[in-house]
């Protein structure tokens, strides 16, 4: 394992005009795999105090691979590969090369689901890999156990009609497992006692698979409320889906949606990412869900039993709000979690390099995207409703980590992260760490 330190101090412009200082410790890892590919969730910070990740590959011939990084003897373990963990091993077909949700720990386990990483660009939109000669379609995506004790994997089961597993959530309390297909937008359930899957079919006209005014974007976050087993999600179109345990079904949330004014407007020709929530997490002190609108960048809280939607605040980094741009990536970033206070959220977001003297986006940028961009950290209090940029973070070759849509924050609060950069003149995906001072 190679890692390289840093420390990168940070000027920031305080809310009376004032320079604060302020700096970041960032770290690189090398875990040694050169096949790495950008990685969206996969990441999660576990109770025997390791951080667990998954490096994706977007090859027919390699698999997405397993990780663990121990921050108290500074070690990295090789794991497994997805494939193999998904007993394909030698089939001949294309792999389980992504994992595109985060960890679920339950009675020493983590749970977790698998995604193609191998795509064909068909008129222009990415869609299931067309296999080489020699090989086969994509089996479908698993929901894999890894038991962190004995350090075996347990494969549960397989996502239909050969679709990839896109979006993830356990409800642990009733030991079930929930998912999104891809493309179609299935809905699924897997009940642990049983080991039986249930396919509860599209949740949004045809999903990703579909044509013309069937074409939805699938929501990637799935919000599991522990005191009734309930599961929501959304639409493109701004409906708030929620599946009822008690009745085994899916029902539309009346009364409430995420068709707001401040999120912008999505006419159904150009909807995108549209109303979907980008990433959520449940926060039992409210009893609520609180999550991200990920092209707006807005924070909210959502209170099922209500239910109601309340807007917060724009969440985005500084130079992003100071000059009123999107994001760089038009759908919002994955990187947003609660940290282990219960109180802090942790955002990992990009921000316009502005102009040195005049402060403003370079003459001749468009105003919807910045020609180029930062990775920030972004903090927000609960309690307080104190908001605060951290900065950019700049890895100690002064790169800046592309394609960030992971996180996860340890038990001190120093935070995780895969990210892409270029290493010995090629591109990879690898482990970041940041924390701050």
């Amino acid at each position: 394992m190679r890692m390289v330190t840093a420390l990168l101090t940070l000027y920031a412009i305080g809310q009376a005009g004032q320079a604060q200082t302020k700096s970041l410790d960032v770290k690189v890892f090398d875990s040694g795999f050169a096949q790495s590919h950008g990685t969206f969730n996969g990441m999660g910070a576990a109770s025997d105090g390791k951080i667990y990740y998954v490096l994706c590959s977007n090859r027919i011939d390699v698999g997405a691979q397993m990780f663990s990084y121990d921050p108290g003897t500074g070690n990295i373990k090789h794991l497994g590969d997805l494939t193999e963990a998904s007993g394909e091993k030698g089939l001949k077909a294309i792999p389980q090369g992504k994992s595109h949700v985060n960890f679920v720990e339950s009675r020493g386990k983590l749970y977790f689901a698998t995604h193609v990483g191998y795509y064909s660009i068909i008129d222009g939109r990415e869609k299931m890999g067309v296999p080489e000669p020699g090989y086969k379609p994509y089996p479908g995506g698993h929901f894999l156990a890894y038991d962190m004790a004995s350090g075996k994997f347990d494969n549960l089961a397989a996502a239909p009609a050969g679709e990839g597993i896109i979006s993830m959530n356990m409800d642990v309390e009733r030991g079930r497992l929930y998912g999104l297909t891809w493309p179609s937008g299935r809905f699924l359930r897997f009940d642990m006692e049983t080991r039986k899957l249930k396919d509860l079919g599209p949740v949004t006209l045809d999903g990703e698979a579909g044509e013309g005014p069937k074409y939805r974007i699938l929501c990637r976050s799935l919000a599991v409320d522990p005191r009734d087993g309930a599961v929501y999600f959304t639409t493109a179109d701004g409906d708030i889906m929620r599946y009822r345990y008690d009745r085994d079904a899916i029902e539309s949330v009346k009364g409430e949606n995420l068709r707001k004014d401040y999120f912008g407007a999505f006419p159904e020709e150009k909807l995108g990412m549209g109303y979907n929530w980008r990433q959520t997490f449940w926060h039992a002190p409210q009893k609520a869900i609180y999550g991200l609108h990920g092209t707006s960048g807005y924070l909210f809280r959502f209170d099922p039993r209500v239910p109601r939607v309340d807007v917060l605040e724009r969440i985005t980094s500084e130079p992003s709000k100071r000059t009123g741009t999107y994001d760089e990536f038009s759908y919002g970033y994955l990187g947003f979690a609660l940290g282990p206070d219960g109180r802090t959220v942790h955002y990992l977001t990009t921000g316009p390099i502005l102009d040195a003297n005049s402060k403003r986006m370079p003459a001749g940028s468009h105003a919807k995207r910045a020609p180029k961009v930062d990775l920030r950290l972004v903090t927000y209090d609960i309690p307080s409703a104190k908001y605060e940029d951290h900065g950019p973070i700049l890895l100690p070759d002064g790169q800046r980590p592309q394609t960030v849509h992971s996180i996860a924050v340890s038990r001190d609060g120093t935070v995780y992260t895969l990210g892409r950069f270029t290493r010995k003149g090629h591109q990879v995906a690898d482990l970041i760490q940041v924390r701050l001072r």
